[in-house]
């Protein structure tokens, strides 16, 4: 049996007023492909910062967004490959 493993890189900032946190996910498979997404999470002005909670936030919604991206290349290669593309 063969294992491949693919590494996911999240790279986290904050805007200066802790409103806007982003999450930059960037996944690098074992044959040099490269897929990123980026996505942010945003504060309400009434809620007190709470840095962790904006992290967790944009963090999955980046994973998610490259989970997305990744069945969408898995499906074009399927349909490219069947010649329905």
């Amino acid at each position: 049996m063969e294992y491949k493993q693919w590494n996911i890189q999240i790279w986290i900032s904050e805007d200066d007023e802790d409103a806007v946190t982003t999450a930059t996910a960037v996944l690098f498979t074992a044959d040099g492909k490269r897929h990123e997404s980026v996505a942010h999470a945003r504060r309400n002005p009434t809620d007190r910062p709470v840095p962790g909670i904006g992290d967790e936030l944009a963090a999955g919604r980046a994973l998610s967004n490259l989970a997305s991206k990744l069945i969408e290349d898995g499906a074009d290669d399927v349909a490219q490959l069947a010649g329905t593309a």
